[in-house]
């Protein structure tokens, strides 16, 4: 097949990386992909990088320009499926399908849970339009049923999978060594888009309240909310406590230096990606029942669940995780074998070829 992906973000986050696993996977396995995105888009540039085909077209807001581009492109592409990724491509995407021959059939990914307007003309684009929706878990399917009361048959949960090659277990002492860090300091750690949404200010309030003084957070990521975590961590006199060394091109040493990681979210998650790399990587995981979180993280037995927003609960769960070493160890084997029975990449492959097969057939 000829899979297009679009994708309007100039973000970066678990949304683009799971778009370019998807291309190259479909790449790996003899599918034609192409990758239609803005030039200042991050994702132009790692896919590049990945060796994924990417077309720069004005995709950044909804635009005429932007519809007439991937119109034009679209009438001679020849590809049999559009796999669209955010709200600005897929209404794009929608439109520009219009009155074509032969139709390429689209497909439309939905990555978060914030909620979708109930309106006529969203109903339009997801139930007529799309051929079919993908969720990313199976919170987000039920959400769009219930709410947006759209067919069940039309929407599918295909949750992202992760490489267990890469995100493995590690020796930890080793791990915090490699990273400059001190082997005998608790590590508690976040790998996530610094966004309001994904509670690092709670973490960091939690943080500065734990009894456990020999200990380190590490906040592994960047985003729109960097000068105000910055500002946060200084106020409270944690900045030799506090590292923040931004993006990292490969998150596993991270992940496998922590003695806890922590999601916080409050807010439109799907199924989180570096908590599923954390648990893959045998790291115990304290986190809140936003979105699909709840799939990955099943309270006492995979890990600690707290109620959002709340910094008190947060630091008990951390505390309790640093103060147990027999619970951190069973919550961690079990996230591991959970994760690796039910996330795995070719899992995630393999449900999306069938849809993709399934709507040109």
């Amino acid at each position: 097949m000829h899979i297009v992906h679009s994708e309007s973000s100039c973000g970066w986050g678990g949304q683009e990386i799971r778009v370019l696993e998807e291309t190259t996977g479909m790449l790996a396995r003899g599918h034609r992909v192409t990758l239609l995105c803005p030039r200042a888009a991050r994702i132009h540039e790692e896919a590049a990088r990945r060796g994924v085909p990417a077309i720069a077209l004005p995709l950044a807001r909804k635009s005429l320009a932007g519809l007439r581009a991937m119109r034009a492109w679209l009438a001679h592409a020849g590809c049999d499926v559009l796999n669209s990724h955010s709200s600005t491509d897929s209404w794009l995407a929608a439109l520009a399908l219009l009155g074509t021959n032969p139709r390429p059939a689209l497909v439309r990914t939905r990555h978060i849970s914030a909620a979708i307007p109930d309106n006529i003309a969203t109903r339009w684009l997801y139930q007529s339009a799309t051929r079919r929706i993908v969720t990313t878990g199976e919170r987000l399917r039920e959400q769009l049923i219930r709410d947006n009361r759209f067919r069940p048959e039309s929407i599918v949960s295909v949750p992202t999978g992760i490489d267990f090659e890469r995100f493995a277990p590690a020796d930890r002492a080793q791990a915090k060594a490699r990273l400059g860090l001190d082997p005998a300091e608790a590590c508690i750690g976040i790998v996530a888009t610094l966004r309001s949404w994904k509670g690092h200010r709670y973490l960091v309030e939690a943080f500065a309240g734990l009894k456990e003084m020999n200990s380190r957070l590490l906040i592994v990521g960047n985003g729109p909310g960097w000068d105000n975590l910055k500002q946060q961590v200084a106020r409270l006199g944690l900045g030799e406590r506090v590292l923040m060394p931004g993006d990292q091109a490969d998150v596993a040493p991270w992940l496998q230096a922590l003695d806890v990681f922590a999601l916080p979210s409050y807010a439109n998650e799907g199924v989180p990606q570096a908590l599923m790399q954390a648990m893959a990587a045998g790291v115990p995981v304290v986190s809140t029942p936003v979105g699909s979180i709840d799939e990955l993280v099943r309270h006492e037995e995979t890990g600690l669940m707290v109620p959002p927003q709340d910094a008190n609960a947060l630091r008990a769960a951390i505390e309790r995780l640093l103060d147990e070493p027999a619970l951190r160890g069973r919550l961690a084997q079990a996230a591991r074998a959970w994760v690796r029975g039910r996330y795995s990449r070719e899992r995630m492959l393999d449900g999306m070829e069938a849809i993709f097969r399934s709507v040109t057939a």
